[in-house]
């Protein structure tokens, strides 16, 4: 199975069992918007708190905030976003779609470096454990050729995003010989650049004095409230204030399913530190980052950082988590150094003072901030690309069955428990809904007695319910309940009056948390 294939039937597994359901569908749907069914819901709340108690929980000076979406507009022209919020678009004449330019460039890069990365491995296998990779890429001929090219792309890329020389965009694409994926065809309009904040009126008067935007991050909220926030918490530098929220881009370009859309949910946090220790709390951050990616035991082979060439204009330092998805290595997370751009450009703007007082240096200044931001949605899709499993069964009898499981951590499952009375009388069911009833303020749990024992099984793994309770005649000698183990199938006796202590012990977020 392709990798293509596999994201296909992601796809539309999220549909079947109630992750992720296109929007507003009966009215054939509306493109790059999406609603999340009652298990992705409860997967993407789970996902969040996760990383909401990561962040104000394990730190002592870092706290929450929920912004408001509408925002004045000054805001964005002191951000920067009304002036330079832009995507370089180009299309292809023949399949009349729609690209990035720089993301088309990326892409060329990302198979000139696959190519590097499948000679490192040939090479690997033919000299062993003598194979001495850095020197390899070193002195190679080819991989040196390849590396050149990436090299020199790169740089023209950068100089010419930098200075916004949409011709020289073209060029690198007609130098490169980059085709459009689906025509496979060079005929390309020229590159024009395209604001990606969705306007709209408040008020009764629709005039361009009341043009207010939908937000395109959720970080503006923070500094607009940082004074607010350190002076009501007496927060001391260094500090953070994170955030969850909703955050809207004009998206033309939106594929790959959810990982980009136009209305989507971030999680950033802005930590604030002292002029010239920024870059000490940015190397912190990165790696602080990826044990909380890594935490959650998807595959630390399947991260990467990638450090960005091309600099937004309020960084003076970057890089991206990027995560293996069946597309490709992609961004989830930016960590970002986003020196004092932000408060310095709100002071000025609003006119306000947004200095802080440090007492140990006896000094005001506008703090620094390092930035971390990662997309709730495309974690929500990391978690499910990761967890998506088709097995093979070998059964007693030696027929084979297939199984298709979601093996999503325990702490983030939707369900964590479904409690199966073995048949529908003998007061099996009363017994499997008193054991239901004293575990449900705990656990996310759920009852099911239609069909076979397997069958409800199968259902459960689907939606990747890590523990299935059976209640049968036994239990009403003994008390005592079979847990059946989503990941291995294996089953275990257990004393019902030992089922919440086991379960809390099993499912508990604190499990993710203290591996950080």
């Amino acid at each position: 199975m392709t990798q293509e294939e596999l994201f296909k039937k992601l796809i539309a597994h999220c549909k079947e069992y109630g992750f992720v359901f296109q929007s507003s569908e009966i009215y054939d749907g509306l493109s790059a918007v999406y609603d999340y069914g009652q298990n992705g819901v409860e997967l993407k709340n789970n996902i969040r708190r996760y990383w909401w108690e990561a962040m104000t929980r394990l730190n002592e000076n870092i706290v929450g905030i929920d912004a408001a979406i509408f925002m004045h507009p000054q805001t964005w022209v002191a951000s920067g976003h009304v002036g330079a919020f832009n995507d370089p678009l180009i299309d292809n004449k023949d399949s009349k779609k729609r690209y990035r330019a720089d993301v088309l460039i990326e892409d060329w890069i990302a198979k000139i470096d696959d190519k590097i990365n499948k000679e490192v491995e040939k090479a690997a296998k033919r000299f062993g454990d003598t194979f001495d990779e850095a020197m390899y890429r070193q002195t190679n001929p080819r991989v040196m050729e390849y590396q050149s090219k990436i090299d020199e792309v790169n740089k023209r890329m950068v100089a010419a995003l930098e200075a916004s020389d949409l011709a020289e965009v073209k060029k690198i694409i007609e130098d490169c010989e980059i085709v459009c994926p689906i025509s496979g065809s060079k005929n390309w309009t020229d590159v024009r650049q395209f604001n990606l904040m969705f306007d709209t009126k408040l008020g009764s008067v629709t005039d361009e004095a009341n043009t207010i935007y939908l937000r395109p991050e959720t970080a503006q909220g923070i500094f607009v409230n940082y004074l607010n926030v350190q002076k009501t918490g007496r927060m001391k530098i260094p500090f953070g204030i994170a955030q969850v929220g909703k955050a809207f881009r004009n998206e033309i370009v939106a594929r790959q399913f959810i990982f980009r859309m136009r209305e989507f949910e971030q999680m950033e946090m802005q930590f604030f530190v002292r002029p010239g220790e920024e870059m000490k709390w940015y190397e912190f951050w990165k790696e602080t980052r990826m044990r909380w990616h890594k935490a959650m035991g998807l595959g630390d082979n399947k991260y990467r950082f990638h450090k960005h060439e091309k600099l937004a204009h309020y960084a003076n330092a970057a890089s991206d988590i990027e995560f293996q998805f069946p597309f490709g290595f992609k961004e989830v997370e930016g960590i970002h150094s986003r020196t004092d751009f932000d408060l310095s450009n709100h002071q000025k703007y609003s006119g306000k003072k947004l200095q802080y007082f440090d007492p140990e240096t006896n000094e005001s200044y506008v703090p620094f901030v390092v930035e971390t931001s990662i997309g709730l949605d495309r974690t929500f899709l990391l978690v499910l690309s990761s967890a998506y499993n088709e097995e093979k069964i070998t059964k007693e009898d030696g027929t084979v069955d297939e199984r298709v499981v979601l093996k999503i951590p325990a702490a983030l499952a939707p369900v964590k428990l479904a409690i199966f009375p073995l048949v529908k009388k003998d007061g099996l069911p009363e017994k499997a809904r008193k054991i239901m009833d004293e575990l449900k303020f705990d656990f996310a749990c759920q009852y099911e007695e239609k069909d076979t024992i397997g069958k409800r099984y199968r259902r459960h793994d689907a939606i990747g319910t890590p523990f299935c309770i059976t209640i049968d005649h036994q239990t009403l000698e003994d008390e005592t309940v079979t847990i059946r183990y989503r990941d291995t199938m294996e089953q275990e006796r257990v004393p019902a009056s030992k089922l919440r202590g086991i379960m809390i012990e099993k499912v508990s977020i604190s499990n993710l948390l203290k591996k950080i």
